[in-house]
C-alpha cells in the first residue's frame, strides 16, 4: 500500500481546492467543484473564489446568484453554505439527519417545542412571501406562545428547506435577509431519497485523500466507515499508517509541486473539512486561527500551509492589508505576498485611492 507524505497529501488537497493554480472554471462550476463554500457572512465566498479562479470578478458570482444557479442556505453541519442549486436539491435530504439532530443544541429552550407542527406552520407562512427570521419568529410566537421564540426560529432553520433571498447589495445579501422556500426559489424538487455514497465521492473529489472521520467532520453525517467500505476507492496510508481513501484517478500532484501564496477568507472550508488539519495548518498555529467564540480568521498560505493572518480596511481612501505572520518571512515570500495582497485589496476596495500591504509589528 502506497504511503503518502504530508506534503503529498497537502498538494493533492490544494489541487482539488483550486489553490495550486487558478482555474478557468465559472463561478457556478467552482462552487460545485468545492461542494459548497462556507457562507456565514456573504463576502467570504467571493474572496474564496477570487483566490481560486482566473479573472474572477464579483459580478460573476452575483450573476450566478441572480440566475438561481447558486444559492445560500443552511446545509453542512447546520451552517450557512453557498452551494449550487443542483447540489442543494440533490443533497438536502441526505443531510436531513444532521439538521434534525441539531435541535438537540436547544437544550432547555426546546421546552414545549413540537418540531413537526412548527415546521408545518413555518412552511405555510413562508409559502406566502419571503420573511426575515425575526418575522418568522414573531409570527410563530403568536401560534406557539408558550415556546421560546429562538427555538421556533432554529427549528424552522433546521427542518424547513429554505434559501436566503438575495438583494441588490454588493455581496448579494443584506445582514437581515429574507428566507424563501428552496423548491419555490430554485424551481425544482428536492431529491426524496438520500444519496450518501454520492456525497462521499464528491467530498473526496474536493478534499481527498481523506478518512471517514474527515468526511464526518465536514458533513456532520456519522458512521461513515461503512459508506467508504461500500465504494470502490483507492486506499493509501499516511506517515502514521492511517488509511486514507480516495477516488480512483483523482489529482495527486507531485509532492514537490509549487504552491503559490494564497489568501483565504474567514471560515474557508479548507480549514474546516478534516478531523485532523495538519495537512494545511500546524498544530501550534490553530489557536491563533480558531477562536473561542467559534470564528475562523482570514489566513494566508505559504508553500501550501497557513503561515499567518490578514485583515483589510479602508480609511480616507487608503486600503490597507495587514499581515500577521506566524514566523519569519523570506524576502521572496514577502514580495509574493505584497503582489498578491495588493491584487486582493484592489478586488475588495476598487474605489480606494491608494493601496498598502503592511506587516503587523
Amino acid at each position: 500500500m502506497t504511503t503518502l507524505s504530508p506534503r503529498a497529501i497537502n498538494r493533492a488537497t490544494l489541487a482539488r481546492q483550486l489553490l495550486l493554480e487558478r482555474s478557468d472554471l465559472s463561478a457556478t462550476e467552482a462552487v460545485g467543484q468545492l461542494v459548497g463554500m462556507q457562507g456565514q457572512e456573504p463576502k467570504h465566498p467571493f474572496v474564496g473564489l477570487w483566490s481560486r479562479l482566473a479573472w474572477f470578478g464579483e459580478g460573476d458570482l452575483i450573476a450566478a446568484i441572480e440566475d438561481r444557479k447558486v444559492v445560500r442556505a443552511t446545509l453542512f453541519r447546520g451552517t450557512l453554505h453557498l452551494v449550487t442549486a443542483d447540489d442543494y436539491l440533490r443533497f438536502r435530504t441526505t443531510l436531513s439527519p444532521v439538521l434534525e439532530a441539531g435541535l438537540k443544541l436547544l437544550g432547555d429552550r426546546a421546552a414545549g417545542l413540537e418540531p413537526d407542527k412548527v415546521a408545518a406552520a413555518a412552511r405555510q407562512l413562508l409559502a406566502v412571501e419571503p420573511l426575515t427570521f425575526t418575522e418568522v419568529r414573531d409570527a410563530l410566537q403568536q401560534q406557539f406562545p408558550d415556546v421560546n421564540d429562538r427555538a421556533l426560529g432554529f427549528c424552522t432553520r433546521m427542518l424547513v428547506p429554505l434559501v436566503i433571498s438575495p438583494s441588490e447589495t454588493r455581496w448579494g445579501w443584506t445582514a437581515n435577509a429574507r428566507f424563501t422556500p428552496a423548491e419555490q426559489w430554485i424551481g425544482g424538487k428536492l431529491r426524496r431519497s438520500a444519496v450518501p455514497k454520492e456525497l462521499v465521492v464528491r467530498y473526496l473529489e474536493a478534499f481527498g485523500p481523506a478518512t471517514p472521520a474527515d468526511f464526518q467532520t465536514w458533513s456532520g453525517l456519522q458512521k461513515a466507515k461503512a459508506l467508504f467500505d461500500s465504494l470502490e476507492l483507492e486506499v493509501f496510508t499516511d506517515e502514521h499508517g492511517k488509511n486514507l481513501y480516495d477516488v480512483p484517478g483523482a489529482p495527486r500532484p507531485d509532492a514537490d509541486s509549487e504552491a503559490p501564496v494564497r489568501f483565504l477568507p474567514e471560515f474557508d472550508n479548507l480549514l474546516l473539512a478534516h478531523a485532523k488539519r495538519e495537512r494545511i495548518i500546524a498544530g501550534e498555529h490553530r489557536q491563533a486561527v480558531f477562536t473561542k467564540n467559534l470564528r475562523v480568521k482570514s489566513t494566508y498560505l505559504v508553500d501550501g500551509l497557513v503561515a499567518g493572518l490578514w485583515t483589510a480596511e479602508k480609511k480616507r481612501g487608503v486600503a490597507t492589508l495587514t499581515l500577521t505572520p506566524f514566523g519569519r518571512t523570506t524576502k521572496k515570500t514577502a514580495a509574493e505576498l505584497e503582489r498578491e495582497g495588493e491584487a486582493l485589496l484592489r478586488f475588495l476596495e476598487p474605489d480606494a485611492k491608494t493601496y498598502e500591504v503592511v506587516t503587523a509589528s
